[in-house]
């Protein structure tokens, strides 16, 4: 797994060198969080459920769960043109708080969530996460966990743009 987890440039979080032989010492149900957590990010370029899964790779996972988010045509009705997403400064640190509560409550090896910001056309991807467990059950539980609460807490905002100009802000409420 990696040696550490540092953050990038953009403060996002990246797992260093992985490694998959026998003496590896990627994450089981008991390790720390930070050796589990192998993936956050928020950033402006397209995302990848490749990199993703990669992230998430474990020799002891039998069970991969992937959940990828796009940019729909229709919003409660109205046509929707396309979006853009903010990202409030703490965002990301909400994001690994959440991560951290997904590992401690599912036996998880290995968690990635990336989010877009900027703008989006009709059919992006929006947000991809991933989780690795040792059976499928606790990879979909980790993963529902995951992708619901990084939506319900992780400030972050989508402007929506509709057919005839119309606009709204979501999530900005509160």
């Amino acid at each position: 797994m990696s040696d550490s987890n540092e953050p990038t440039s953009a403060g996002a979080v990246t797992a260093g060198t992985t490694t998959t032989d026998a003496t590896s010492t990627t994450a089981s149900a008991g390790a720390a969080a930070p050796d589990r957590i192998r993936l956050l990010d928020l950033r402006e370029t397209p995302l990848s459920a490749d990199e993703v899964l990669t992230a998430i790779a474990d020799r002891r996972a039998g069970g991969f769960c992937l959940f990828v988010g796009a940019v729909r045509d229709h919003d409660e009705g109205r046509s929707v043109t396309e979006l853009g997403y903010e990202a409030h400064p703490l965002a990301l640190r909400e994001l690994r708080a959440v991560a951290e509560e997904v590992v401690a409550a599912h036996p998880v090896c290995g968690l990635a969530a990336v989010h877009r910001t900027g703008d989006l056309a009709v059919g992006e991807a929006a947000v991809v996460v991933g989780v690795s467990a040792p059976h499928r059950d606790a990879a979909f539980a980790a993963a529902r966990m995951l992708i619901d609460e990084l939506k319900a807490r992780v400030p972050l905002w989508k402007h929506q743009r509709f057919t005839g100009g119309d606009a709204e802000w979501v999530g900005a409420e509160g």
